[in-house]
């Protein structure tokens, strides 16, 4: 049976709640801040009506620490956030990642550090979002370029926190999340949904953190009659803490990362768009993305050989899909919204695979977005020189 979409015309803050709610959402702890606050707002109405819980904590960490809370117990929990309340969140965060602990982190970048440009745009989180908590934690972050997009990756968002048991990060920001597009709503019965894994009926036998085959432990919910440990500390299969045993530390840290590395080709996608002949490639994410996509096809149209390479995966890196889509590349053009966060990622990859090749940065920030012309103008400045 053939059932028709329904059609919203939705903010892109809008288009994430909506996301959230089809994804199963049933929990959601929140305090609010520019420009992440619709998010909450729509929430606060939407959850109780399905019968979840919304509750506005009294900062960011609490925030997150309730997300945590309400995740053990069972719930597909998240909250959202911008700024500085991304990095009052980074402490629990990191308890989420060692802990194994499922939910979803929405980040609505704007400018700084600190206040900065409460109300205005920029992309200057992308390493906050990867290693903003301490230590070697693992964590997925997904960014979307459109509103439309922004509603299918929070569902993706939950489906992978769930499947490998992480923090996972949708980093947006305020052109994406604050703009109007059409977005088609699927029927609930179209959307693919993945919950936890559950272990059997043997309460006795249960083991928090023993994995399956994929690296990832089956969880028990709080109040299911399986009694377990659950600690901050480095810990065993049991969740006993086992502070003083650098094996088990090694285990587990190494373990937490190979979750993700051994299903990367399950979590890692990207959009590539005349990437087979390019000379010069432009790599742009988020809101970037759209004046570089149009700055592409005008390059295209005076027969330049230039391509795009969009990572809608951010982290884990995707080096393999980049130093594929630029195998017949001498340059690649990065704007980005900061001074250079996502550049060094790329300097980082063709450093390891020893392959040469001229990167230009092209930076703002002053919250502007770019133009296609001014991407346009570099490629042209590429192809003069």
């Amino acid at each position: 049976m053939n059932r028709r979409p329904k059609v919203l015309f939705l903010q892109g803050n809008e288009a994430c709640a909506e996301g959230a709610l089809a994804a199963g959402v049933n929990f959601f702890a929140g305090y609010p801040i520019t420009p992440a606050t619709e998010i909450a707002e729509v929430l606060s109405r939407r959850i109780p009506q399905n019968g979840g819980k919304f509750i506005q904590m009294e900062d960011e960490l609490a925030c997150m620490g309730a997300v945590v809370g309400a995740s053990l117990s069972g719930a597909k929990s998240m909250t959202a956030t911008s700024g500085p309340g991304f990095t009052l969140v980074q402490e629990n965060l990191g308890y989420a990642a060692i802990s194994e602990v499922p939910c979803v982190i929405v980040a609505v970048q704007r400018g700084g550090p600190s206040t900065g440009l409460p109300t205005l745009s920029a992309q200057a989180d992308v390493m906050q979002a990867r290693w903003g908590t301490h230590g070697d934690h693992p964590v997925i972050v997904l960014c979307p370029s459109s509103v439309s997009e922004t509603f299918h990756l929070t569902i993706r968002c939950f489906n992978l926190a769930e499947a490998y048991r992480v923090p996972v990060i949708l980093l947006t920001d305020a052109i994406v999340g604050h703009m109007r597009e059409k977005v088609e709503i699927p029927d609930c019965e179209d959307i693919v949904l993945v919950n936890r894994k559950k272990p059997d009926k043997n309460v006795k036998g249960y083991l928090p953190y023993a994995p399956d085959a994929d690296g990832v432990p089956p969880m028990a919910n709080l109040g299911d009659g399986y009694r377990y440990y659950t600690s901050g500390c480095v810990h065993d299969e049991t969740g006993s803490p086992k502070m003083s045993d650098p094996t088990v530390a090694r285990n587990l840290i190494n373990r937490l990362h190979s979750k993700i590395s051994q299903n990367r080709d399950k979590i890692v996608f990207c959009e590539e768009r005349y990437t087979s002949n390019a000379k010069t490639v432009v790599i742009a994410y988020g809101s970037v993305a759209r004046p570089a996509i149009a700055a592409v096809e005008q390059a295209r149209n005076l027969g330049l050989k230039v391509g795009l390479f969009r990572p809608i995966t951010l982290w884990p890196s995707p080096d393999e899909e980049i130093l594929k889509a630029t195998e017949s590349a001498d340059t690649i053009i990065i704007p980005e919204m900061n001074l250079g966060q996502y550049a060094g990622e790329v300097a980082r990859i063709f450093g390891a695979s020893g392959k040469s090749i001229k990167i230009i940065n092209i930076n703002e920030t002053g919250s502007e977005l770019f133009t296609p012309d001014q991407i346009l103008g570099c490629i042209r400045e590429v192809y003069e020189s």
